[in-house]
């Protein structure tokens, strides 16, 4: 009997894990590591560690964990870990102030990540535009 309760309830947590991975709500901790570009520049492979450390620093993302220690991530907190990604490694900011500014309810994070994220973008795109001429000029001269 106890043998049957326990397959049991790992079919159970198959379910619903494979509910998480069906409807794409939720993401490993390796898909995440690949959309926040987390590389081990040593090693050549995805920082998965990082994020299991901003976790344990930042009460605000929450996985969801299952059987085997298997996290899955939802849009909120993949979205909190961009904020923190770009306050830490492209601002500069200490983890308490990271900390400060995401406890801050006043904080105006969103507008800031977002402004910054598009011009991130715009400077993507005139490099492109420049590299075509550059392309155009070695090609026609």
């Amino acid at each position: 009997m106890l043998f049957f309760l326990s397959h049991l309830k790992n079919l159970k947590n198959i379910l619903i894990m494979d509910n998480f991975k069906d409807n794409r709500k939720y993401k490993t901790i390796g898909e995440v590591a690949k959309i926040l570009n987390l590389i081990n520049l040593k090693k050549g492979s995805l920082s998965t560690h990082t994020i299991r450390f901003w976790e344990k620093e930042f009460k605000q993302i929450k996985p969801k964990i299952f059987t085997g220690n298997r996290r899955y991530y939802d849009e909120n907190s993949i979205n909190i870990l961009k904020k923190i990604k770009f306050l830490l490694k492209d601002k500069g900011m200490t983890l308490n102030g990271v900390k400060k500014v995401l406890n801050s309810a006043d904080s105006d994070i969103d507008h800031f990540y977002n402004t910054s994220i598009k011009q991130k973008n715009l400077i993507k795109l005139k490099i492109k535009k420049i590299k075509k001429l550059v392309i155009d000029i070695k090609n026609n001269g």
